[in-house]
């Protein structure tokens, strides 16, 4: 017989981009949240925003007649710290080492991650991710603006993609080495304990790991780096119940499955 859900979940609400390779959302940034709450122990409602893929807003969190949204100046995961108590980080974010992996984790890997969906794969990804719920002209639309957007971010043009792309990988590269360092052979990245940091870089690696494609150069970087795989494989099975069952693939790939609609809710 099915529980009743509590009064808390019934007023926590995340809200994401949809469903897709076997994740309960393909977008990293949700992803993150999603998983900081799980590591937090903080029971949510999660529903899914199949409009404005290109809003900046998304994800966001509903508790009661609060919102916090994705583009907040602090970002959703510290706003989320503040704001549903019990902070992950308190007992490591003094230690020497956590801005420097924090800047690695949201500057490095996000941009080589960013560079991979939108420039350095074929975009069907990114495509699946944000846009192949709407028609096709305004999708394909959508996407080439994103496409241009980081290429401007990033200072990207016909004459140096290159060398830009050997930097954007390299320094990605220099991360997984880091963490895998870091790691060992421990359950977490800092103290033996989850952090904000492990929501973040499990959401980076999910998407790595199961959207892009076998050929992606960011993959291939990452499988290298055992232990982290183990990582990831680990938390998968603990933290994410995903709309649609992972592959008999050693690293997970799954197909996309299709959106969900704003409405369908999920306790996790």
């Amino acid at each position: 017989m099915a529980t009743e859900p509590s009064e808390s979940t019934q007023r926590n609400t995340l809200v994401v981009r949809k469903p897709c390779f076997g994740l309960p959302t393909g977008c990293p940034q949700c992803l993150s949240a999603y998983i900081f709450l799980k590591l937090s122990q903080v029971p949510f409602n999660l529903d899914y925003h199949p409009n404005y893929p290109d809003s900046d807003q998304i994800p966001y969190f509903e508790d009661g007649d609060s919102v916090t949204y994705n583009n907040e100046k602090e970002g959703i995961i510290e706003c989320l710290k503040r704001n549903v108590g019990g902070d992950l980080d308190s007992e490591v974010s003094s230690l020497p080492d956590w801005i420097p992996t924090k800047v690695m984790a949201t500057t490095w890997l996000a941009d080589a991650l960013e560079y991979e969906l939108w420039v350095g794969c074929d975009g069907s990804s990114a495509y699946s991710i944000y846009y192949s719920d709407l028609p096709w002209p305004i999708g394909k639309v959508l996407f080439w603006k994103k496409a241009y957007w980081v290429k401007q971010k990033h200072g990207i043009s016909e004459e140096n993609v290159e060398v830009k792309e050997e930097e954007i990988y390299g320094r990605a590269n220099s991360a997984y080495d880091a963490l895998s360092t870091w790691l060992g052979e421990q359950n977490y990245l800092f103290e033996n304990r989850p952090s904000s940091l492990d929501a973040i870089f499990l959401a980076h690696a999910l998407v790595v790991l199961q959207a892009l494609p076998e050929s992606s150069i960011l993959r291939t970087n990452f499988l290298e780096h055992a232990n982290l795989v183990r990582y990831v494989q680990r938390c998968k099975t603990e933290l994410i119940v995903a709309g649609t069952s992972a592959s008999n693939d050693p690293y997970f790939h799954a197909d996309p499955s299709s959106s969900a609609s704003r409405g369908r809710s999920t306790s996790t």
